[in-house]
């Protein structure tokens, strides 16, 4: 296991534009082949019925799936090239966690699933997603230091 991969994956996602100016109470932790990432809920993140939207299901859940294949791609930076969600409960509060894990790997395609769950412990989504390695090399550029 690199940890100092796993750390400089951490930092950049946490210095991402996404994470700094829309969801600035992330937390993320990288192992090999798994990753997560906890949110606290505020109403920012609401639809009209008053629960988190969907779109913020999706991000933790990509999130979670993403870190845990980039975790095994120490070089280059992979891309998410389809993800399908399912959503099985609302949620308005608390703290939730995304929980990412690597199903299947091959030379530059990966497989890789993740769930969400609300501070109870309770399974509130789940997704699965199709990864691709990129020629984008994990640079200090991007955040990768």
């Amino acid at each position: 296991m690199n940890q100092e991969h796993f750390r400089k994956l951490e930092k950049m996602y946490l210095q991402a534009n996404i994470n700094t100016q829309f969801f600035e109470t992330t937390r993320i932790s990288i192992a090999e082949e798994s990753a997560e990432v906890a949110l606290t809920i505020s109403d920012k993140y609401f639809h009209a019925l008053g629960a988190m939207h969907g779109s913020v299901y999706f991000k933790l859940l990509d999130d979670a799936a993403f870190f845990a294949v980039n975790s095994v791609v120490e070089d280059f930076f992979v891309l998410t090239t389809s993800f399908n969600v399912n959503l099985i409960r609302p949620v308005s509060s608390g703290q939730i966690k995304a929980v990412g894990k690597l199903k299947y790997r091959s030379k530059s395609l990966f497989v890789a699933e993740a769930t969400l769950f609300n501070e109870e412990g309770k399974e509130i989504a789940f997704g699965t997603g199709n990864f691709y390695k990129s020629k984008a090399a994990l640079t200090e550029q991007m955040g990768y230091r």
